[in-house]
């Protein structure tokens, strides 16, 4: 037996495809291997040596690594209404092109959000003609369209976001403390997630008013403190009513010991956090640079070290991008005002690449990356046929050369506006092919005229 429990195939009939690598991250870590395509699925998992017969043989070179397509639920696409600033045509190229082969989209900041089944079904129909990855949909939790909650789980979806403060856009209004638990109660009766931007608005309406070229002072006006109560509050809830929930782009280390407590007492709590928020801190960031503003913020260099060993012994569950675009004009560079930036970071295409060159330098090893941004985010989303190179799952593949190098061009991004953080930085790591369901959509012979992405549907996956 091999890697998955795939015995060992010497068939006559031959596979769509075969991968041979020396080196590849299975379900047991790194180890060498062949895995056999058939129909768009890992139809064998075996040796090196095992006499797998293709149609089609890649061999991966000797500096290549052999990953299965990562697992990105935390994207905004804000398309339709809002495709100026990202659109599904421009996401899902950057996620092929960084190794990333299945997306969750985020109910806003699309016109109309994600809030109902007619807001759900013209956001299916803008993407399904542009879809060069997978697709999968959030919806959205707000005042006045709680009963609109079991429909959209019906349509699936594969949870709900909720905001506990204004969320940026006024057509997605924050839920207060009754209508939360209203929330709750509603979606544990049919077991459904809701996944909370988790800071209290009391707090920040407490909190200097964020102003000005001078990073300190933002980060002022987004406490620790405003993480702290809101997780809180809906560990207690979800303590209270068995609801399952899950913490958005953690950025407090001062929660996790309040996180960890609350998993050890049954509490069904997960959380994630981004590429950010460990690659960046607060001491680098320049006067100015608002391309870095986020919420929560970036914060100090202490706070990131204790977040990689939150990831380490398993509190935080998962790293994906909470990739929020916008348009540059949006950002102010003009004046460099913290206060009226645009919050978000762009990252979908860089991920892999961030975390790797930060994880690396602690020790970490590609297994370690391919279960906090593969395997995590699609166990996270229930989806069973990604996120692993195990026999029945997806034949999505991303052909990654951790010990290759480059420096971040905003311009050769696959993303709608030349933004991100990253811009001017150098990474390790470079993702030259990746596959879906058996076809290469990135990378060198790619044929990206042809759309392949599906759009996903909870319990379908």
């Amino acid at each position: 037996m091999f890697e998955g429990g795939a015995a060992l195939v010497r068939s006559t009939t031959p596979f769509d495809l075969v991968f041979r690598a020396q080196r590849l991250i299975g379900p047991q870590g790194g180890t060498s291997g062949s895995v056999g395509i058939r129909d768009g699925r890992i139809a064998a998992v075996e040796p090196l040596d095992a006499e797998l017969q293709a149609t089609r043989i890649v061999e991966l070179a000797d500096d290549e690594v052999l990953l299965p397509g990562l697992v990105d639920t935390h994207v905004h696409v804000n398309d339709p209404g809002r495709t100026e600033w990202e659109g599904f045509e421009t996401a899902t190229r950057a996620a092929a092109a960084g190794g990333v082969t299945t997306i969750v989209d985020m109910p806003l900041n699309s016109l109309p959000p994600t809030v109902d089944t007619d807001a759900l079904e013209i956001k299916r129909k803008t993407a399904r003609d542009k879809a060069h990855v997978d697709i999968g949909f959030w919806g959205g939790a707000i005042p006045g369209k709680l009963d609109e909650l079991r429909g959209l789980h019906e349509a699936g979806v594969f949870g709900f976001k909720c905001f506990l403060l204004h969320s940026g856009v006024d057509e997605f209004p924050p839920l207060d403390s009754a209508q939360l638990d209203t929330a709750l109660r509603e979606l544990a009766g049919f077991d459904a997630m809701m996944i909370v931007h988790a800071e209290d608005s009391d707090a920040i309406d407490e909190a200097p008013t964020p102003h000005g070229e001078d990073y300190g002072d933002f980060l002022a006006s987004r406490p620790k403190g405003a993480e702290n109560v809101a997780i809180a509050q809906v560990i207690e809830l979800a303590r209270r009513i068995g609801a399952r929930v899950h913490i958005l782009h953690l950025a407090s280390s001062d929660a996790l010991p309040l996180i960890a407590s609350a998993r050890a007492e049954g509490v069904r709590v997960t959380v994630e956090t981004c590429p950010h928020y460990l690659s960046f801190t607060a001491e680098e960031i320049p006067d100015g640079a608002t391309q870095f503003k986020c919420c929560p913020p970036i914060r100090e260099a202490a706070n990131r070290e204790l977040l990689w060993k939150a990831l380490a012994d398993g509190t935080i569950d998962c790293i994906v991008s909470d990739h929020s675009p916008c348009t540059p004009d949006l950002k102010r560079f003009d004046t460099g005002d913290f206060g009226v930036a645009w919050g978000g970071v762009s990252s979908l295409q860089l991920g892999l690449s961030a975390i790797w060159t930060q994880a690396r330098q602690r020790g970490y090893d590609l297994s370690d990356v391919v279960t906090w941004m593969a395997r995590k985010p699609a166990e996270l989303a229930g989806m069973r046929s990604k996120g692993s190179i195990a026999v029945g799952n997806d034949a999505d593949l991303c052909v990654f050369a951790p010990d290759d190098a480059f420096v971040v061009d905003v311009a050769k991004l696959e993303h709608r506006n030349p933004v991100s953080a990253y811009h001017g930085r150098p990474l390790a790591g470079v993702v030259r092919e990746t596959w879906l369901r058996g076809t290469q959509i990135a990378g060198d012979g790619a044929d990206t005229s042809q759309l392949h992405g599906k759009l996903l549907t909870r319990g379908e996956v």
